[in-house]
Parts: C-alpha cells; structure tokens; sequence
C-alpha cells in the first residue's frame, strides 16, 4: 500500500493553486510560501490522508497564524489589578490621548520653545513631580531598576553602598536587587542580619571608601515576628555627619495615601523624601498608574549628577512615555478625579459591592445563555509587589464545567480572558475587569463556550 503522505502535491504546484494564487495576490509571497511549507511539513507528520481542500485549510491557517500580532489586548479577570506579566497599570484615558497626540507627529522632545534652541527630555514632568512630592527636582528612566543603577553609578560608582542584607530582595523575573545595584560599578556592604539591622552596624561599616547608603522599600514581602529595621530619620544624622547621600528605592511609587480603603504601610514618595532621603526612586506603572519608567526625585545637587551621568542616556524615555507619564501626574492635582479616573486606582478602591453587583449581572446573562455560573467571594489583591500583605475584599464569576478545559478556552479566545483557577473552577474576579468591559467579557465567553 502507497504512503499517502508521498501523494502530497510540491511547495511549487501548491502555489499554482487557485486558492494559493489568491492569497499570494493580497499577501507578501514569502510569507505565503513559508504558510504552504508549514502546511505541507504538518500534513506529512501527521498518518491520515490530507485531501486538497484540507491542504488549503491547513495553509490559510499557517498564514493567519503568521499576520497575527505577537502582543495583543487582554481581559485581566485574575483579581490582581497591577499583574506584572499583563502589563501592569492600564493607561488613563487622557494619557492614551497624550500618547496619541505624541506619537503622531512632531514634539517639543529636546526643543526649547522660549528659547528657540536645543532643550532638554529631562525636563519634562519635572515640574509635576516637584508638585506632586516636594522634591527639589526629579529625572525620568525606562524602570525603577534603572533608576536604581543610574543612581548609584552618578553618586557612588568606584565606592561602596552600605544597605542591609534584609533588603537585599528579589524581584520578578528571577531578577536580584543586589545584582542590579553591583552593575552600578558600587561594591556593595551587607549589613546586620536577614531579620535584623541596627543603627550600629550601618555606624560600624562606614569608611572613607563609603559612597552612599541605601534602602530598599520591602515591597513584595512582609516581614513579621523578631525583626528590627532602621528608618530614613535615623539614618539622616549620621548620613549627614559623614555627608553622605541616603538613596531610598521605594519601588510602588504611591502618591496618595490610601489608608481610607484599608491599605496601610506603604509610604508615599512625599513622606519618604519628607524622613530625610536625598534622592526616592519609584516606578510609573506600579500604584502610579502611568506607564513604564523610573523617576528619581529629589535634591537638586544629587539629580543634577544623574543627568550628567552616561547611563542617564542609555536608559532616557521616548516621547510617548513621557506625555503619558506627565497627563497621569497631571491628574494627582485633584486626588478624588485620581482615583476616578487612573483605572489601577479606580479597580484598587472599587466598592465591593459594586464589584458584586457586576458579576450578578454577568452571571445572570451567562446562565440565560445555557452556561452554569454563580457569584463567590474572593480576596483579590494589588499586585506588582504592593501591600503584599493586603488583601481586597471582592467577588468573581464562578463557572461551570471542567476548569483545564474552561480556562484554555478562555485563554485562547479573542479576546483572551486571563482566569483564576481555584478549587477545580475557574473565577473571574471582576476587581481587575474596568466596568465598560463587562460588555465584551460576556460576549467573550459565550462566543468560547459554543
């Protein structure tokens, strides 16, 4: 008996099919050749017969696979509002028009319009965050990580940077602030103990050779029980005496306090340059709400060295991170329009009991719609390292049917639907879902469920 797969037709007569020579007519010819070859190869690992018609499937799949865009919009339903592996802060609607505005034409980037000469990136947003923190001035990067690497080149490159070993964390991505920090070209000094540090050992390990010290917030941790740990206004006198910068990584960049909802121990970039830091650093798409990037506010003196610094050029921020940076700060002018409108706010403080009522509402539709789903109570949470030890009161759509199976098809819908899994069901939290996407989200999972 002859092979079937030795009936399959050559890469050069399948572009002279009708089919084929239709996509070559819309498509790039190598994208439509590397289609038929993927096509081809497949029907050939595979044992059964590939008729022709099967054959055309397999291509136009191929090709469509390959016009797909690699980074596409998602619904996060997982309850965690600041998900680092989904992009962490959605942009507020008036930063989405900033960015628009940037991208499309012309800016004044590094243009002087008073002057008529060259200007500077760097001073753009400064004036914001100056208003926003108090600080003398300020310089935006593409992370908080390098923000932190920036720094310490500028103000302790060849010199050593006294911290202690309790803040020597580890970020995501497997990622290790220690060895962030040692890329700076600073030889780093351990101090005290994983749960203990004292005022003493930082006094102890100052030299002549000491360039800075620092401290790094415990964002993404909680440490409880026989812990002893040294705050900015300690470490200031003796910073002082030695004229010495004090370099504070607050990482979650907070600048409103949100105790009123419950979330407590996170300090905002105000109150951490008002304990005495000579510099804070801060991301923009963590409790922010912005876009990417890494701000450093603080005393003129210690900024105007980061500018000058040749890492300050490696690591600068284009146009677009910049109008969307500065339309976000813009709305901290007026806290209440803050929390409205910055969407991570809006989620992180939702009442949850509109939180419930929403998945009542999409519940009811998908049970009208022959799907099982019930409302529960979850615990949902910030994210991105923020109040680790907070949770969020809230409420997800529970549904029916085996949950591997449920949430591959939500995964692989269009949009994706990125669930929780938890108790052999999948949960959709809607703390993380905006409002005016409930709409799709419902449309979503039918169209997945049929």
């Amino acid at each position: 008996m002859i092979d079937p797969r030795r009936r399959l037709p050559s890469v050069n007569s399948l572009l002279e099919n009708d089919r084929v020579r239709e996509l070559l007519a819309h498509h790039p010819r190598q994208l439509v050749v590397d289609a038929v070859r993927t096509a081809v190869a497949e029907a050939r690992a595979s044992s059964a017969e590939t008729d022709a018609g099967e054959l055309e499937r397999k291509i136009e799949l191929a090709l469509s696979r390959s016009l797909e865009r690699s980074l596409v919009p998602v619904i996060n339903a997982t309850g965690v509002v600041l998900h680092t592996n989904l992009g962490r802060a959605p942009l507020p609607a008036v930063a989405i028009d900033a960015v628009r505005d940037a991208a499309e034409g012309y800016t004044n980037l590094e243009y002087d319009l008073e002057r008529g000469e060259r200007g500077s990136r760097y001073t753009h947003c400064v004036s914001l965050i100056r208003e926003l923190t108090g600080a003398e001035d300020a310089i935006v990067v593409n992370n908080c990580a390098a923000a932190l690497v920036l720094s310490l080149s500028a103000l302790a490159r060849g010199r050593e940077v006294i911290v202690s070993r309790g803040e020597l964390v580890e970020i995501g991505g497997s990622f290790r602030v220690p060895d962030i920090m040692q890329r700076s070209g600073a030889t780093l000094v351990e101090v005290g103990t994983t749960n203990r540090t004292h005022l003493e050992d930082y006094i102890g390990a100052i030299t002549d050779r000491t360039g800075a010290i620092a401290k790094v917030h415990r964002s993404n941790f909680s440490m409880q029980g026989f812990v002893t740990d040294v705050s900015i206004e300690r470490l200031v006198p003796i910073a002082a005496e030695h004229d010495l910068p004090i370099v504070h990584d607050l990482g979650s960049g907070l600048l409103m306090s949100l105790e009123d909802w419950g979330l407590r121990g996170e300090p905002t970039a105000r109150e951490a340059l008002n304990a005495g830091a000579t510099i804070v650093l801060m991301s923009g798409d963590k409790l922010l709400g912005g876009p990417q990037a890494g701000i450093v506010a603080g005393r003129a003196r210690a900024v105007a060295r980061l500018r000058k610094d040749p890492f300050a050029r490696a690591m600068r921020v284009d146009k677009m991170t910049i109008a969307a940076l500065g339309a976000t700060l813009e709305l901290y002018r007026d806290p209440a329009r803050a929390t409205r409108e910055i969407p991570a706010l809006a989620m992180i403080t939702a009442d949850p009991e509109s939180v419930r009522q929403r998945c009542d509402t999409v519940a009811g539709a998908l049970s009208r719609n022959g799907i099982h789903a019930s409302v529960v109570a979850t615990a949902a949470s910030v994210g991105a390292g923020a109040f680790p030890a907070h949770d969020i009161p809230s409420f997800a759509v529970r549904l029916g049917g085996k949950a591997p199976e449920t949430e591959s098809s939500l995964r692989r819908a269009t949009p994706p639907i990125i669930a929780r899994v938890a108790d052999d069901a999948v949960l959709l939290d809607l703390r993380s879902v905006p409002p005016e996407s409930d709409s799709l989200l419902l449309e979503t999972i039918i169209e997945a469920y049929k």
